[in-house]
């Protein structure tokens, strides 16, 4: 199997693009998707019409416009490219109208209150900043949904508005820094996707994990997750089939799957992709869902993707690595080699732990469900009580700065293992922290409350709105300052003396944490 030719062999992406679109197209739409312009008619016609040659070539008939309702799931609603001709006969036509906007009914979806059932009418409009992709005969395009008087009626639409909140105002703060070679700050995300594979005979005698997702009754087995000997164990051939199936499915699709092993529980597993754009990845992540459950399907399993389908056990997350990157390939949560004098770093750091610590209730609704509220307190999920981990070293240094005082690092260290023939292992400046709610991990914030059959849009709007608004605050603050060095510094420190009763690096299922929190 050659990997590089199979990756993204069933998208229309970038690639495509420049190789079927005439230049000044091709030039006109990576503006659009790069940084947001507004996209022209005729250049919709233009790749309209080279979309659907090349997704014809692909063996596809039909195209739908692929959304996302307040359901948590996918919506599809399929159309042919076939077109009457005088003669009787048919041909193949996708135009730019049909491209941009489609019409599905709407009354159906849940719309949050926002609008009566009676009022029907919906639409979906071409998000260009996603790549549509060819599956089973049918030319996906992902959009947004809305109403007909304009009410959203989707997680896409406000995923994309809070991505371009944050952006402006992290540009705001990077411009204030001197940069003035970055254009976008994109939010990034890798979802590390837990899951559990059973056999299907098994399946089809539990009605309670039929009909709910989960074991209601029963004993619990003679073994189950005592030895914890589950864990990065191999992996059985049965298991390793599926998942070299997925793989290429995937794959295929453009999904960056990366890591795949046994997680603790028996029969659980997980997949890990490379991070990408949160539009992408909770799109992509919607599809790896789907996937999943086929691919099983072909092998007799059946995919659980219920945050805890048996009691006694390790349930399943969707860890949700978040990160904020420029276009330049600058993470803005890169603490470089000297964090404490790395100012820019240290704002936008303090800047995600006070949105945390003002909008952890916003956090917490964020991944609330029958399913995850199960899930969370114990077997290595965090509790329901929302903290911040940062680690011992960058502790230390909000310490100092809050006393405002020199920090005095020992460095970095080097693992002394006791065996020559080991290579020299650089010590990491902190440990990670498998009860953390909201844990920093070296580059980004692992969020690791998502429960595993979760959108990536509700908690990914979540955070981007949270840190662009206290981005704003920060912002607003500096520019109006003379002395942006002597403001900087101040803000930081008071920032850390507002917001430290959210850090703790301990057990957050002790009492300690729980304890401290009443008492706050």
């Amino acid at each position: 199997m050659n990997v590089p030719q199979l990756f993204a062999s069933d998208v229309f992406n970038c690639q495509v693009m420049q190789e079927r679109l005439p230049k000044e197209t091709y030039k006109s739409l990576v503006k659009t998707i790069r940084f947001g312009h507004p996209l022209d008619m005729s250049v919709a016609n233009v790749v309209a019409n080279a979309m659907k040659d090349w997704a014809v070539e692909k063996g596809a008939t039909h195209f739908t416009h692929w959304f996302q309702p307040m359901t948590g799931i996918t919506a599809e609603k399929h159309d042919s490219f076939i077109s009457p001709t005088k003669d009787g006969k048919v041909i193949m036509e996708f135009s730019g109208k049909e491209l941009v906007m489609g019409e599905p009914d709407a009354s159906s979806f849940p719309s949050g209150g926002v609008r009566a059932t009676f009022e029907a009418r919906g639409y979906t409009a071409w998000d260009p900043t996603s790549f549509a992709f060819v599956k089973d005969g049918t030319l996906y395009i992902p959009t947004a949904f809305f109403s007909y008087s304009g009410e959203v009626l989707d997680k896409k639409t406000p995923l994309l508005k809070s991505m371009e909140a944050l952006n402006k105002q992290a540009l705001r703060i990077l411009r204030l820094f001197g940069n003035t070679t970055a254009q976008r700050v994109i939010a990034q995300v890798g979802a590390e996707q837990e899951y559990f594979l059973i056999d299907r005979a098994v399946y089809e005698k539990r009605k309670d994990l039929i009909f709910t997702g989960r074991t209601l009754f029963g004993a619990k087995p003679p073994k189950g997750q005592e030895l914890e000997d589950h864990y990065f164990c191999p992996i059985k051939p049965r298991v390793s089939a599926f998942m070299k199936e997925l793989d290429e499915e995937l794959w295929r699709y453009g999904i960056l799957a990366k890591t795949k092993h046994n997680e603790v529980a028996p029969a659980q597993h997980e997949l890990a992709p490379i991070f990408t754009s949160i539009n992408v990845a909770s799109d992509q992540n919607q599809l790896m869902m789907e996937i999943m459950k086929e691919v099983a399907g072909r092998h007799g399993l059946v995919c659980l993707l219920h945050e805890k389908p048996f009691e006694g056990i390790n349930g399943s997350g969707k860890h949700n690595n978040w990160s904020m990157g420029t276009d330049t390939g600058l993470n803005l949560l890169d603490p470089g080699t000297t964090p404490a004098e790395n100012g820019q770093f240290m704002l936008f750091l303090m800047a995600v732990i006070k949105a945390v610590n003002d909008h952890q209730d916003l956090l917490r609704l964020s991944v609330a469900s029958a399913g995850n509220d199960h899930r969370l307190g114990a077997n290595e999920a965090p509790p329901a009580i929302v903290s911040v981990f940062v680690g011992e070293e960058l502790e230390a240094i909000l310490a100092a700065l809050e006393k405002e005082e020199t920090y005095k690092g020992s460095g970095r260290k080097v693992m002394k293992l006791g065996v020559d023939s080991l290579p020299v292992i650089p010590k990491d400046t902190t440990d990670r922290n498998r009860t953390s709610p909201f844990a920093f991990t070296g580059n980004k914030f692992e969020f690791r409350m998502v429960g595993s059959s979760f959108s990536l849009a509700g908690p990914n709007i979540t955070i981007n709105a949270i840190v662009a608004d206290t981005l704003r605050q920060f912002a607003d603050e500096l520019e109006k300052s003379p002395d942006f060095t002597a403001a900087l510094h101040a803000l930081v420190v008071r920032t850390i003396r507002e917001n430290k009763r959210i850090i703790f690096n301990g057990n957050n299922y002790s009492p300690e944490w729980s304890g401290k929190k009443r008492a706050l």
